[in-house]
């Protein structure tokens, strides 16, 4: 399967697909990113930094890094439910917004390169499941933003 670098600029995004992972946090007021809706595991803030988590760690691969892997899955998850104060939210959203342009720059380069020759995936291997993963969490904060009444985005 031939791989291209616009697959993957284009579905880091959600294009045609889903909402843009940096538009699903657009006008949420750093309030409410701390709700959980009645059954709702995590509030969105904890899905944010459970994205980050994952992502920096995908990124440390594609850099020649090898990351620890997490010995449990609630290690990937924050203990915060909600930030603490203003500028904690938009520092966490900035640091969200960066590691997906180093994502899109990761996806300009060689995508057959071999980037963790452990478990034999290449960079478009990493990119595939970091896309994935973003995309499958972009969802859980649309829905958990309708129920707490924040939805849809200002510019839609």
């Amino acid at each position: 399967m031939l791989m291209s670098s616009y697959f993957f600029e284009n579905g880091l995004h959600g294009e045609n697909a889903h909402v843009d992972p940096l538009e699903v946090f657009e006008g949420l007021r750093w309030e409410m990113a701390g709700e959980k809706p009645v059954n709702c595991p995590y509030s969105v803030w904890q899905i944010l930094n459970h994205m980050i988590f994952w992502q920096d760690f995908y990124l440390a691969y594609l850099k020649g890094r090898v990351p620890n892997h997490p010995e449990h899955d609630e290690d990937s998850w924050p203990d915060e439910t909600a930030p603490s104060y203003e500028t904690e939210w938009s520092d966490t959203l900035f640091l969200f917004s960066k590691g997906l342009k180093e994502a899109e720059n990761e996806a300009k380069k060689d995508l057959m390169e071999l980037k963790d020759a452990g478990l034999e995936r290449t960079r478009g291997d990493l990119l595939a499941t970091l896309m994935a993963h973003n995309s499958y969490h972009t969802g859980q904060i649309a829905l958990i933003r309708q129920l707490i009444a924040e939805w849809p985005p200002p510019s839609w």
